[in-house]
């Protein structure tokens, strides 16, 4: 199971939530990206606490084309320093998971 991996990222609106989906579906790096939000995140940047409303997506790939991913995450990405975090999948429905991969090897 190990070989499926959930990367998240947040950015500050739907929009460029919607571009780096699109981008990560159509290059085949992800099977299906969920977008989630408004949310509020609570951090420290530049020695003060700061919130924002961000949107959180939610991508479903692989973790072979990790870096790829990242990349293009990167460089779609309004923010800094974007948070990207892979998490690996440890166990998921047989058919979902034969449906992933398809979609990726297109």
């Amino acid at each position: 199971m190990e070989k499926y991996i959930q990367v998240i990222t947040t950015v500050e609106s739907k929009r460029d939530a919607e571009r780096i989906a699109n981008v990560l579906v159509e290059k085949n790096l992800a099977g299906c990206v969920q977008i989630l939000g408004p949310i509020e995140s609570v951090y420290w940047w530049e020695n003060r606490i700061e919130r924002t409303e961000e949107w959180l997506c939610v991508i479903k790939s692989e973790q072979s084309i990790y870096d790829e991913v990242e990349k293009t995450i990167k460089e779609n990405h309004p923010y800094e320093i974007p948070e990207i975090l892979a998490i690996p999948v440890i166990k998921g429905d047989k058919n979902y998971l034969e449906w992933l991969s398809k979609e990726l090897k297109k």
